[in-house]
């Protein structure tokens, strides 16, 4: 078999691969020196490239940009660019040991742990506080019954309310949350039995490294595992699910129990992105921390009745408002900074909420890449308004660049952080990272 010269220049990287993400151990897995952690990107990144469309100049013109970096670039260095988006969760299970461990190796300069408090007020890192069901092995353990909603059977023995069920870290103490394994996100509402329910993980992510891959994590283990690899850290306070306060904890509370853990593990606020859909959240860090210089508002304004994509004035608050409040760091998705264009050349192009946030003075954080079904099937969330311009997975790269080369944006959350790492090395000089 004859190689390509570009298919031959990657085979080595490939091979090294092999050893990378695949194989992260879980208790002893902490990195003294992180240059004993070298970056392996394994096949994806060059998969996107290669798919790429050559029908307009916008494309083409990247495409071929990034086929030469993968021929020439002869090693990756990690990048603040790349958010390992709960650790690598295309593959491992989120917010794991094993994910970050993943996500580091695949050269992610900043991880999450999205931040949830257990019965006794403990912190630990879920993506909700009411996704055990979905997240972890739960429900084949006997803390099933402590679950806010339960797996409840009928007389014949059918699971009758697989689209209510939900567990929540609320529901347990942290020893024994700390008991649970982490599993691959999804669950099939539609089930009759408990094994269909579990078995409803999207193909697309697959469970290759899901089987003894699911080490639970506390939120101040969570830091000093980023410590120990060289990362720096952007916890998400998630909106509780239970009403607040709870057992005497406030909302301020949780948010300021959140900053505590970081100066008790002395780590320096400039290290530190917190995060938050609440506000109110976002303006207790800037305004009674040290940390509240990168506190980073992450953006739902779409949520409301009224608000219009293409219109500025249908923004509550607006983007000067917010800039005014403090607000230095916006996080959006993805789709929002994005707008289909009518030139055959340039079909992808900044929205005008992109244009008004930087108008502003507003830095942003985009979410999620790597975290849509294939674009082969019409109609992704994360990729909603060019949906009409995007058919294929290397349409990801035509975005990726827009959003950092035409916006202008300070970092990208992936679930799968070698692809936006290929992309920070290969266009770091432009983009002076």
């Amino acid at each position: 078999m004859k190689l390509s010269k570009t298919a031959a220049a990657l085979l080595p990287a490939l091979i090294v691969s092999l050893a990378g993400p695949a194989h992260a151990s879980a208790e002893n897995d902490v990195v003294d020196d992180i240059d004993q952690l070298p970056i392996t990107l394994g096949p994806r990144p060059f998969y996107l490239v290669d798919d790429m469309d050559e029908d307009s100049a916008q494309s083409t013109e990247l495409k071929a940009a990034l086929q030469q970096c993968a021929s020439n670039m002869g090693s990756y260095e990690r990048s603040d660019f790349s958010i390992g988006h709960r650790g690598a969760p295309l593959m491992f299970p989120e917010h794991t040991r094993e994910s970050y461990m993943a996500a580091a190796r695949m050269g992610a300069g900043v991880l999450e742990c999205d931040v949830a408090f257990t019965k006794d007020k403990e912190l630990v890192c879920r993506h909700s506080q009411s996704d055990l069901h979905s997240t972890t092995n739960i429900l084949e353990t006997p803390l099933a019954e402590k679950c806010s909603v339960p797996p409840k059977f009928d007389d014949a023995g059918n699971l009758s309310n697989a689209a209510d069920i939900m567990c929540s870290t609320s529901d347990i103490t942290l020893a024994e949350f700390k008991t649970l394994e982490g599993r691959m996100d999804g669950v099939n509402t539609e089930a009759k039995t408990l094994e269909d329910y579990l078995a409803g993980n999207p193909t697309w992510r697959t469970e290759l490294y899901a089987a003894n891959s699911g080490t639970l994590m506390t939120h101040a283990e969570s830091i000093e595992l980023f410590k120990s690899l060289g990362v720096k850290m952007t916890p998400e306070l998630k909106t509780p699910t239970v009403d607040m306060p709870f057992d005497g904890m406030t909302q301020q509370d949780y948010a300021q129990k959140v900053i505590d853990e970081y100066v008790a593990a002395d780590v320096d606020p400039s290290d530190v992105f917190p995060q938050s859909f609440l506000l109110d959240d976002v303006r207790y860090w800037i305004d009674n921390t040290d940390f509240g210089d990168q506190a980073v508002f992450l953006d739902d304004r779409d949520t409301q009745p009224d608000f219009n994509i293409t219109n500025p004035d249908t923004w509550s608050p607006s983007m000067e408002e917010l800039a005014d409040m403090g607000v230095k760091i916006l996080a959006p998705p993805l789709w929002m900074l994005l707008t289909a264009n009518d030139d055959p050349d340039k079909p992808i192009v900044p929205s005008t909420y992109a244009e008004q946030a930087k108008a502003a003075g507003l830095d942003i954080i985009a979410w999620s890449f790597e975290r849509s079904a294939p674009l082969t099937e019409d109609g992704d969330w994360y990729y909603q308004t060019i949906d009409s311009v995007v058919d294929n997975e290397g349409d990801k790269m035509v975005a990726l660049d827009v959003m950092a080369r035409d916006i202008g944006i300070r970092a990208m959350f992936s679930d799968w952080p070698a692809s936006v790492t290929f992309y920070a090395n290969c266009m770091a000089d432009e983009l002076e990272l």
